[in-house]
Formats: structure tokens, C-alpha cells, sequence
């Protein structure tokens, strides 16, 4: 499975997914804790967060899979009833 695989995997499997530098409890940038934040100023405490730091791959390829060079990245999964 190569990394965009795993990427794809991440944020369809999970409603919010946040690519972030550091954890939600122990952000290691300003725009990330910002992002964490503002999920939870919403009411949103149970996502998904994935530590950019931890892992080169990753970081490097959600880049390229969303075609944005800056982290924090936020993924919010839609699903829409049809009447």
C-alpha cells in the first residue's frame, strides 16, 4: 500500500481528519493548535489527528494529495441524505 493509499484511507474513514504538526493535547505549531481550537470551539472533540511529525511520508504526501504545500490540513467526510 503506498502512501496516498493510507491518505485516502485516513480521511474517508474518519468524519474529521486533522494532519497536524504535534497532537490535539500537545500542538508544536500555532496554526495547529489554532486548528484544534477551532474544531473544538465547534463541539468537535472526537477526530482524527495524525502527528505530521511522526512520520516523513505522510507528511510529504498529504502535500501532494491535497495539492497544498502547508500543514495544518483538515478533512471533514460529508454525507448527504437524498429525500
Amino acid at each position: 500500500m503506498n502512501i496516498q493509499d493510507v491518505i485516502k484511507g485516513q480521511v474517508t474513514q474518519h468524519r474529521v481528519v486533522l494532519y497536524m504538526k504535534g497532537s490535539p493535547d500537545f500542538p508544536q505549531c500555532g496554526f495547529s493548535a489554532n486548528a484544534v481550537g477551532i474544531l473544538r470551539a465547534c463541539g468537535i472533540e472526537d477526530f482524527f489527528s495524525v502527528n505530521v511529525l511522526e512520520d516523513e511520508a505522510i507528511r510529504q504526501g498529504v502535500k501532494q494529495y491535497a495539492n497544498w504545500p502547508t500543514i495544518p490540513q483538515l478533512y471533514v467526510l460529508l454525507r448527504m441524505r437524498l429525500s
